[in-house]
């Protein structure tokens, strides 16, 4: 077992002493990069959230990093469907828009924890997660080494946490066997390890521009209903190595989030509040004029049954509301 990728960072050290109150280390804000450098596109889907370019970053990032915001996780956007193709090329390229925000962010916010999602179905011209078959199905193991590549570019250009998506069988192994054969024992894996085939991820697609062409994603996504394959899932990716584990979505399956904390208690659980969540949430919490307790009473659900890292839309607005109370939000 290698621990020094678990404590590789400040964040992630500090992710290791995680409780129950909700403080800036928790969370990690989702970004969603556009290929287009100097946008700052609203996404009509999840108010308050922007496609953004890397010429606008910088000044997007700097006040929230003033008031703590700690880790980023990174998604690719293109502009059009022009470049992708069977394989998502355009996933690791050394001038797309990941490695460039990496590269930024890295140089002009040293103390951040940059995450990296790590999927194909951004820049796949089929809208999948992997690579498929002449029959349309998944092609494991050629997916699973396509993964590993685009989680090394991403490593190589300077993340620390890279983050599978994709739900192949037994992509973590291959990445950690990939990272040490680059001489990389310091990159964090954050698997999503407990993936469910929801309906909630309907505002996401939308801003990654990501959905399938054809089909749906019922064949390597968890079915909804299973809380024990979710469970199963989780135990392999961490046998494989996984630093972080993952339940997707949160606030729908809280169970799954209890059942694995209570039967791997020392391993890092992070929760990721999606889209559809956030929207709903966000809707409700506006027209309820109590916007804050609301968005807060979701978050500590996750805490409360077992999040030690909370992956959320609403990370601005919170930071804020940790600034405004002395850095702590309590029940």
């Amino acid at each position: 077992m290698n621990h020094m990728s678990k404590i590789s960072h400040s964040v992630l050290r500090r992710w290791q002493n995680s409780n129950s109150r909700l403080t800036s280390d928790d969370f990690i804000l989702p970004l969603f990069i556009s290929e287009d450098e100097d946008s700052k596109e609203p996404i009509p889907s999840m108010p308050d959230m922007l496609r953004i370019g890397v010429n606008e970053l910088y000044e997007y990032i700097l006040p929230l990093s003033k008031i703590g915001l700690k880790s980023v996780l990174l998604f690719g956007v293109l502009n059009s469907d022009c470049s992708k193709d069977e394989t998502g090329a355009p996933a690791d390229d050394q001038v797309g828009p990941v490695v460039k925000a990496i590269i930024l962010l890295k140089e002009q916010f040293p103390q951040l924890l940059i995450c990296c999602d790590v999927c194909l179905c951004e820049y796949t011209s089929h809208g999948h997660c992997g690579i498929l078959n002449s029959d349309g199905t998944i092609n494991n193991a050629a997916s699973i080494q396509r993964i590993s590549e685009v989680a090394c570019t991403y490593a190589k250009a300077g993340a620390h946490v890279v983050a599978p998506s994709d739900m192949m069988d037994n992509r973590i192994g291959a990445i950690k066997t990939a990272l040490k054969l680059m001489g990389d024992n310091k990159t964090c894996i954050m698997s999503y390890s407990s993936k469910f085939s929801s309906s909630m991820y309907g505002p996401f697609r939308d801003a990654c521009k990501s959905g399938p062409q054809f089909g749906d994603r019922k064949t390597y996504q968890l079915p909804l209903g299973s809380s024990q394959l979710g469970q199963l899932t989780t135990e392999r990716d961490i046998e494989e190595g996984a630093d972080i584990v993952m339940v997707k979505p949160g606030m729908f399956y809280l169970d799954v989030v209890n059942a694995i904390k209570s039967r791997h208690p020392n391993h890092l659980l992070a929760v990721y509040q999606v889209s559809g969540d956030y929207v709903m949430v966000h809707d409700y919490a506006t027209k309820s004029g109590n916007f804050k307790s609301i968005v807060c009473e979701s978050l500590f659900s996750m805490k409360r049954a077992g999040a030690d890292v909370i992956i959320s839309y609403f990370t601005p607005v919170v930071l804020k509301w940790l600034h405004e109370n002395g850095g702590i939000l309590t029940p």
